[in-house]
């Protein structure tokens, strides 16, 4: 028998992940975006990775149509715009600076809280449950060195800056 949802967010808020956002233009060119912790690598050769969107999402459109997201894993810097692109407000662009992706048609990227982003491009798409998967080629990336945001049993927090030093 499957567990519920509760049990499942408890479980999976068992060990720490990272933060991320993830952003990408709608048709009209308005950038959209929400908080996610379902992000993994796939593939190095091929460089892809994965993502879960919620069937829900106001995210999800922009990037069914454009076929391009970009990764931002945020760094500490980052928690409160975290916590605006987990909601469902009107502008959640207001408070953060980004500027276009080059290589992800435009895609917002937030270099001044992230940790690493990465410009994709989608390869397929999968329905999973109340979620789409989509997997992704890289095509652009960056990393900056900061300390992540992490977040654990339903809290945030962050590795101190001297292990983000670390390379």
């Amino acid at each position: 028998m499957a567990i519920g949802p509760d049990l499942f967010r408890e479980v999976f808020g068992s060990f720490p992940t990272s933060v991320s956002i993830i952003t990408a233009l709608d048709e009209e060119g308005e950038p959209r975006g929400f908080t996610c912790n379902a992000v993994c690598a796939v593939s190095a050769d091929p460089a892809l990775l994965l993502i879960c969107v919620d069937k829900k999402s106001q995210t999800l459109p922009a990037i069914a149509a454009s076929g391009t997201f970009v990764v931002n894993v945020l760094a500490a810097a980052g928690e409160d715009a975290s916590r605006v692109f987990a909601g469902k407000e009107n502008d959640k662009f207001a408070a953060v600076d980004w500027r276009p992706s080059a290589v992800a048609d435009g895609a917002p990227v937030l270099a001044d809280i992230a940790l690493a982003a990465a410009e994709c491009r989608v390869v397929d798409a999968v329905q999973g449950g109340d979620h789409w998967i989509f997997i992704a080629r890289v095509e652009g990336a960056q990393v900056f060195h900061r300390a992540p945001l992490m977040y654990f049993k339903r809290r945030y927090s962050s590795w101190g800056p001297q292990l983000a030093a670390v390379s």
